[in-house]
């Protein structure tokens, strides 16, 4: 059964069977953002891409996590991020306004780190004990979670074949 609304589709599935939910979001191809930012980027407008916030309350969640120590380094820490603080996501979007700026930019910091840099570093900051570190094998294992592309190498040719 499919259901029209204002552009969505509605989809049955059994939301307790990861199977059927895995098939509902692959079959969906779920694409919020690229969508948004056609329609901004149509009407001539600026889509801007921002990293990780932080600042005045945008990492209190994060920070209490790692005090707490429940914010593990998974595996080598290897996963990089890209940041950026509050005042500068305000300023880039002051002025993206301003200017009227068209097209899409990325509003990151000048410095993207894996986590074994970052995630020590925000401890360090917070006051806190250096995270705890967790095998791969055993983050997976609590959420039952297994990749379906392990590598962005066979993502790529799958994806492109």
């Amino acid at each position: 059964m499919r259901v029209f609304v204002a552009g969505g589709t509605g989809v049955v599935m059994d939301g307790l069977d990861a199977v059927s939910v895995g098939e509902a979001v692959a079959a969906a191809r779920p694409d919020a953002t690229r969508h948004l930012e056609e329609v901004v980027l149509r009407a001539g407008g600026a889509a801007l891409r921002y990293g990780a916030l932080y600042g005045p309350g945008a990492t209190d969640d994060q920070v209490e996590l790692v005090r707490k120590r429940q914010s593990p380094l998974v595996g080598d820490g290897a996963g990089y991020c890209s940041w950026v603080h509050l005042d500068d996501a305000a300023s880039a979007t002051v002025l993206a306004v301003e200017q009227r700026a068209s097209g899409v930019f990325n509003v990151v910091d000048d410095e993207p780190a894996p986590a074994r840099e970052w995630l020590p570093s925000l401890a360090a900051c917070a006051g806190a004990r250096p995270p705890m570190r967790v095998p791969v094998w055993l983050a997976r294992q609590e959420l039952g979670w297994q990749l379906r592309h392990p590598s962005w190498r066979q993502g790529f040719k799958e994806a492109l074949a």
